[in-house]
């Protein structure tokens, strides 16, 4: 006996996309997971001087362009890290990198060397407003995508034995301008205007703008 079956012909799917955060922020992971993102984190480093004469918002979209090409090309050449397989193919990249910085009367406050460096930066801030500037970029095979986020601070008049209190506390040492919203620092800051996300350290909302291609 013979029988006839009708086979359905296989479908051929694309294979899933992803997104790798070329930072090691736990901030900046923190605040994707949150958001619902799943992703992989590849960090990288580059050299981060900025330019004579380089404006604050150009500075902080070149890192990002630069970190996020870097993590794309370090992961297409030799691929690390990834789970759960190696060997991913550049069209299902999407590979985000980001940079942050504060910036008061034009000028640059990235993060602090030392101690004495992060006790003058507050005390600049002090009793003043400032600018968060964060770059954000996409890298894939499709190109670059990219986009800047400014979220204006104002800071308290703070005393010279809170500040001090506070860099003892270790967590000026790695945060632009030597200071963390999400901490100890946030009863220093009476109001925002902008995004509170970009302060801690990546927009949200201009990642999810800038990944759906808008």
């Amino acid at each position: 006996m013979h029988w006839n079956i009708d086979r359905k012909p296989e479908v051929v799917r694309e294979p899933a996309s992803k997104i790798i955060l070329a930072s090691r922020s736990p901030r900046r992971a923190e605040l994707l997971s949150a958001a619902g993102f799943v992703f992989d984190v590849h960090a990288v480093e580059i050299d981060e001087t900025p330019r004579p004469g380089e404006p604050a918002a150009g500075y902080v979209e070149r890192l990002a362009i630069e970190k996020a090409q870097a993590a794309f090309k370090e992961l297409i050449d030799k691929p690390k890290g990834l789970s759960p397989q190696e060997g991913l193919s550049p069209k299902v990249l999407f590979v985000l990198g980001a940079d942050t910085t504060v910036v008061l009367d034009g000028r640059i406050l990235g993060k602090p060397e030392d101690r004495a460096d992060a006790i003058a930066m507050l005390k600049a801030l002090s009793g003043r407003a400032h600018d968060v500037i964060t770059g954000v970029a996409i890298v894939s095979a499709a190109g670059v995508r990219s986009g800047v986020e400014h979220t204006r601070v104002w800071f308290a008049a703070v005393t010279d034995e809170d500040i001090r209190q506070y860099v003892d506390s270790g967590q000026p040492m790695d945060k632009a301008g030597a200071y963390g919203i999400q901490g100890l620092a946030s009863r220093f800051i009476p109001r925002i205007e902008g995004s509170y996300t970009n302060v801690v350290g990546l927009p949200v909302t201009l990642v999810s703008s800038i990944l759906r291609g808008e």
